[in-house]
């Protein structure tokens, strides 16, 4: 890990190894440092919506993506807790259920086929800017880079050490996400969402004999247990009646964050580590991925200005134009999450007229 690279990612999940393959195509030298041994899994809904799979073709990262662990997904639905269900295609080319750890492989395979180098096992316990680049020290060594990309996740240390963590207030809503796979083929090619008092459930097919379950809600006094929250879903309880556990549960959160700023001198903050509102879009990996190559586009050019924040600014312009959409779009679910005759109303009009909600969620997620 000696010398001067042009960029240093703190964090090998699906942001910063989308950000170190584009990167790297375009010529620049990139270190990826990661905590866990890759590939990592991680509590992830796992569905990846149509901008996110054009991105994963771009990336050339598709191809790596075997059918045991990768299902097709064709359409949305939303299920209220009375059964009624609206359901929405999506646009082309559809999107996919990806298991986590298998995207982890897929990712870091393609990003070192491009000439990237990822150090796995190796976490950052601080960094320093120095008069020629940022140094990001890890447990075994110290690392250079003309640019510090912190793709470290929703609690982000980089962003924390670097003061622009923005709290988000007494009255705001804590929401959790807690993740299990079952052993069982998918009974639909869809992601369904079903709505019950206080949670949601997001079930994404991920492969030919898997389904994942991921439950969303605002956490009481007491920590939230799977076991607990399913029986608050009749329906997806009988359907996963007698079904073996495919994995343990992984739990997230507080998922709502937010950060003053993208960009600093020399530093850029990428994924979640940027800002995050909710998992009820399922959009999460389809703007890491978009705002992943927005970066390497854009990162070139700001290296021969000096990396200062102005010559980064471009890329937090870009991160604001795929972010305010999934901002929109995730409060107007949110909202119907909590007002049970209002959402009723809603999907009740989707299910009778679905065109037009297809419009729309074409234009919010593809």
């Amino acid at each position: 890990m000696n010398g001067l690279r042009d960029a240093v990612v703190v964090g090998g999940g699906p942001a910063g190894l989308a950000f170190a393959v584009a990167a790297a195509r375009r010529g620049l030298s990139v270190t990826v440092l990661e905590r866990r041994d890759l590939p990592a899994d991680k509590a992830c809904g796992e569905g990846v919506l149509p901008a996110g799979v054009r991105a994963l073709e771009a990336l050339g990262v598709r191809p790596r993506l075997g059918g045991e662990d990768v299902s097709s997904i064709r359409e949305i639905r939303w299920i209220d807790r009375d059964g009624a269900v609206a359901r929405v295609a999506l646009p082309s080319p559809g999107g996919l259920g990806v298991r986590r750890i298998a995207l982890s492989a897929a990712l870091a395979a393609e990003a070192r086929a491009a000439g990237a180098e990822i150090v796995d096992g190796a976490e950052v316990t601080a960094h320093r800017r120095e008069r020629d680049g940022v140094v990001a020290v890890t447990s075994r060594d110290e690392v250079m880079g003309r640019v510090l990309v912190a793709a470290d996740g929703l609690g982000s240390p980089v962003r924390r050490r670097e003061g622009l963590d923005v709290a988000s207030g007494p009255r705001a809503p804590r929401r959790f996400g807690l993740r299990r796979h079952f052993a069982v083929p998918p009974w639909a090619d869809a992601v369904e969402v079903h709505f019950a008092d206080g949670a949601e459930a997001y079930v994404t097919p991920a492969g030919a004999r898997r389904v994942g379950v991921a439950f969303l809600f605002e956490r009481g006094p007491e920590p939230a247990r799977f076991e607990d929250l399913l029986p608050r879903f009749p329906v997806l309880e009988r359907l996963l009646a007698g079904a073996a556990h495919d994995s343990l549960p992984r739990g997230a959160g507080p998922l709502l964050r937010r950060a003053a700023a993208r960009t600093a001198d020399r530093l850029v903050l990428l994924g979640d580590a940027g800002g995050y509102v909710d998992a009820l879009t399922g959009e999460g990996l389809s703007i890491a991925f978009g705002c992943a190559m927005d970066l390497a586009a854009i990162l070139p050019r700001a290296l021969a200005a000096g990396a200062g924040r102005a010559s980064l600014w471009p890329y937090e312009a870009a991160w604001r134009r795929r972010f305010l959409p999934y901002w929109a779009w995730t409060r107007v679910m949110l909202a119907l999450a909590r007002r049970p005759a209002l959402r009723h109303r809603v999907l009740g009009m989707a299910a009778a007229r679905p065109a037009p909600f297809e419009r729309l969620v074409a234009a919010a997620v593809g």
